[in-house]
């Protein structure tokens, strides 16, 4: 959700009752420290960030979400353990997002306090496994909560959730195709338009499982040979260093982090910088057919752009149709 999961939607998410998650890892420190002190002038509900442990500037995010007392940080690869310890000390709810069993059970060893599990449908970076059996087979081997990412958009799939043994569901694809999302009209209208089969996985984009709308250009990543996809990777990571501000140590740490928490090969990780600046030319300048388009498989059945109030609203009455109904059936079992 890096450039859409901004102060604007963030804040209009919290507001109309859901609690929103900032998107810091695409941010540089100053940039991230910004995003969120103008996400506390814009509501008094609580929210949380997500950012990489690993990425330039940590320790001063890090210590912006202590400073600011904000509720609840989410992260994926590469876990600090003195960053958890640092937050679980002052209450910060620790959410890791995980998208295969072994880096559930490792998470909840680390301290998380609530995981968001997420499925094949998902978008962006995702695992092979499906949702309900991802959830499954975590519910059985932690002790924590747990939320359901990949495949939801509405009340019906909340009420689907809590009967399979989730605490709730989390969504990024449905919230991005809100009026408020700060993502271009003309990449919106994109997204609206793509079927169900225009959403695939690819491992060429950025060495990891990506799931992406599979427009012209992503298509020919995906037939591209190992060199072009190098010198690709090694233009963007440059592109990359002059959007964070990074330094070239900044880049070698994170480097190795990733290499040392993902189990990626050398040119795998190379191919990791490519990710961002080819993202940003669809999320921010509003070129769908020119970048990446990061998407769950239901924008696929997503036909509307409503307001996040009126998003929250509508999840609501479908819940309560659908728990309406079980309670039908199962009083007439009984």
């Amino acid at each position: 959700m890096g450039w859409v999961a901004m102060p604007e939607l963030v804040a209009a998410s919290s507001n109309a009752g859901a609690f929103g998650f900032l998107a810091l890892a695409t941010a540089g420190p100053a940039e991230a420290i910004e995003m969120i002190d103008q996400t506390l002038s814009l509501t008094d509900k609580p929210f949380g960030v997500n950012f990489h442990m690993f990425q330039p500037g940590a320790d001063q995010i890090v210590q912006a979400v202590l400073d600011r007392k904000i509720k609840a940080v989410s992260y994926s690869r590469s876990p600090t353990p003195d960053y958890i310890k640092a937050f679980k000390e002052q209450g910060i709810v620790c959410m890791p997002t995980v998208g295969a069993l072994k880096h559930a059970v490792k998470a909840e060893q680390l301290g998380a306090d609530v995981l968001v599990i997420q499925g094949s449908e998902g978008g962006g970076h995702t695992g092979s496994t499906p949702t309900t059996l991802l959830l499954s087979s975590v519910l059985e081997n932690v002790q924590i909560p747990v939320v359901a990412a990949g495949g939801f958009r509405d009340g019906f799939g909340l009420a689907a959730s809590l009967a399979w043994g989730a605490s709730g569901i989390a969504m990024g694809t449905r919230f991005m195709m809100t009026q408020e999302s700060p993502v271009p009209a003309k990449t919106k209208a994109a997204y609206i338009s793509a079927g169900v089969e225009d959403i695939k996985v690819t491992k060429k984009f950025d060495g990891l499982p990506h799931r992406l709308i599979f427009n012209d250009y992503i298509q020919k990543i995906d037939r591209s040979n190992p060199f072009s996809l190098f010198v690709m990777s090694v233009t963007s990571a440059w592109k990359y260093k002059q959007l964070t501000k990074a330094s070239y140590g900044d880049l070698m740490r994170s480097f190795f982090a990733m290499l040392k928490g993902d189990d990626l090969t050398i040119s795998q990780s190379i191919m990791s910088a490519n990710s961002p600046a080819i993202i940003q030319k669809a999320m921010v300048e509003g070129s769908p057919n020119e970048g990446a388009m990061p998407s769950g498989q239901v924008a696929g059945i997503i036909t509307n752009l409503p307001t996040c109030n009126e998003l929250i609203q509508q999840i609501m009455r479908e819940f309560n149709v659908a728990a309406t109904n079980f309670k039908k059936i199962k009083g007439e079992k009984s």
